[in-house]
């Protein structure tokens, strides 16, 4: 779209179809764009001595490079605040600071105690102080291992809502039921609610993908080609029309809000999404983290789902050959940068 709003389309392309396009751009494609996607979408996680890829990179600092603490949640009639280098605690007209290098764990318990804080104070303040002094350790896996390692283990809902930096609870729980059939506080059903939400009410925007081929590769961004396909694709939106295009980041997104929707300690596992950015292929992927406390030690097991592969292969009925094609930590799929 350009600045005022009006359509960057050639006349004649206003009311093509999205079959119309295809067949008319298939030519194109395949004369001019056919080895530049190849290279976009083939190469690059490691083959050919080209890029690399999740199991290869450095994903730990990758997922830790834009990692930060924002935290305000009332408890109770207190309110508990990430604030400079420490924990606040606000309560009965009172206001309390505990410094990350001035106060101890023994601190953080005696107030906790005292305003009735059932421990979130003093596991906000030892969780958080250990994530500012970098004393943690990520854990990385596959969805169906994820859950196994962190089922019976300690988990710390506190810190992980802090990682999310507020963008939580942005959409309606109830909404995001309708939309998976799951209950949102179920961690691990919503992974595969949200696989079947996607293939029933989308599917990936293939045409809008031939249209952007066609422009970065074909006529370089003389006109703006994908605009044509666009529809809305928030929640109600995807619910009502019951059959829309979505592109990777767009999956990413809803997936980021659903899992998100409700508040951490309401959650089977609590869990922050985050955006994976994977500029070299033009792709996003959705990144999911939760904290647990395992010998005394701050651990962040991690895992990673593609939804793009699982409702395209959905679309092409090629689960039976390719899988769902949910999992994303594999060599054929790599992080330039991971937004939480």
């Amino acid at each position: 779209m350009s600045d005022d709003g009006e359509s960057r389309l050639p006349e004649e392309l206003d009311d093509l179809s999205r079959r119309q396009f295809m067949m008319g751009a298939g030519g194109a494609l395949t004369a001019v764009g056919a080895a530049k996607a190849a290279h976009n979408t083939i190469l690059g996680y490691g083959e050919l001595g080209m890029g690399t890829n999740l199991k290869k990179q450095d994903l730990a600092a990758v997922a830790s490079a834009n990692m930060r603490t924002i935290y305000g949640e009332d408890v109770g009639s207190a309110r508990l605040r990430i604030i400079d280098d420490g924990v606040e605690l606000r309560a009965d007209g009172d206001r309390y600071m505990l410094g990350f290098e001035s106060a101890s764990r023994a601190d953080a318990q005696e107030l906790d105690s005292a305003h009735g804080l059932g421990g979130r104070l003093t596991a906000l303040f030892v969780d958080t102080r250990d994530f500012e002094a970098g004393d943690y350790t990520f854990e990385f896996s596959q969805p169906s291992a994820f859950f196994e390692r962190v089922a019976g283990a300690e988990t710390r809902p506190d810190i992980v809502a802090a990682l999310r930096r507020r963008q939580d609870r942005t959409v309606d729980p109830e909404v995001v039921e309708a939309f998976t059939e799951t209950d949102p506080t179920d961690t691990r059903g919503l992974v595969e609610g949200l696989m079947a939400g996607f293939r029933e009410h989308g599917y990936y925007d293939v045409p809008r993908y031939l249209a952007g081929s066609v422009e970065d590769n074909v006529i370089f961004g003389a006109a703006d080609l994908r605009a044509t396909f666009e529809d809305p694709v928030d929640f109600e939106s995807l619910l009502e029309a019951d059959s829309t295009g979505l592109f990777c980041w767009e999956l990413v997104y809803r997936s980021i809000e659903a899992f998100q929707a409700v508040g951490p300690w309401t959650q089977t596992i609590p869990v922050a999404a985050g955006y994976v950015r994977d500029s070299r292929h033009k792709h996003a992927f959705t990144a999911l983290l939760t904290a647990i406390r395992e010998d005394g030690e701050l651990r962040f097991p991690t895992t990673f789902i593609d939804y793009t592969y699982s409702t395209l292969y959905d679309d092409l009925q090629a689960t039976g050959l390719m899988g769902e094609g949910i999992k994303a930590y594999d060599a054929d799929h790599r992080a330039d940068e991971i937004i939480w």
